[in-house]
C-alpha cells in the first residue's frame, strides 16, 4: 500500500492550506486514515483521524481550525487547514489502517506516506 501525500508548502500565519492524501496499492478496505505531525526536536503527535464511516477526533490544538475529510471511492483523505500558527509548523504525514489479505485470514496493517512540509511564518 502506498500513501502519496501533496499540499504541503509556505504560508504566513492565519492563511490556509489543504493536505491530501491518496492511497493505493493491493488491499480489502482502507478503515482509520489519519494525519500526524513532527515539529524538529518533537514527537509525532496525532492531529486528526477520520474512520470509513465519518467519525472524527482532532488533537485540541487544531480543533475548530483543521477539519479532516475523505473520499471512500478515492481512497483519499484531506486536511483543511485554517488560522494556520507558527505553531503548526512540522511534517505531516498521512497514516491509513488498510485491510489485507493474507495467507490465513484478512489483517490490518499501518502503513504511513513520506510526510510533507508546512511552514507557517509568522
Amino acid at each position: 500500500v502506498q500513501l502519496v501525500e501533496s499540499g504541503g508548502g509556505l504560508v504566513q500565519a492565519g492563511g490556509s492550506l489543504r493536505l491530501s492524501c491518496a492511497a493505493s496499492g493491493s488491499f480489502i478496505r482502507i478503515d482509520v486514515m489519519s494525519w500526524y505531525r513532527q515539529a524538529p526536536g518533537k514527537q509525532r503527535e496525532l492531529v486528526a483521524a477520520c474512520t470509513r464511516g465519518g467519525s472524527t477526533n482532532y488533537a485540541d490544538s487544531v480543533k475548530v481550525r483543521f477539519t479532516i475529510s475523505r473520499d471512500n471511492a478515492k481512497n483519499t483523505v484531506y486536511l483543511q487547514m485554517n488560522s494556520l500558527k507558527p505553531e503548526d509548523t512540522a511534517v505531516y504525514y498521512c497514516n491509513a489502517n488498510a485491510l489485507r489479505y493474507t495467507r490465513t485470514q484478512p489483517e490490518s496493517f499501518d502503513y504511513w506516506g513520506q510526510g510533507t512540509q508546512v511552514t507557517v511564518s509568522s
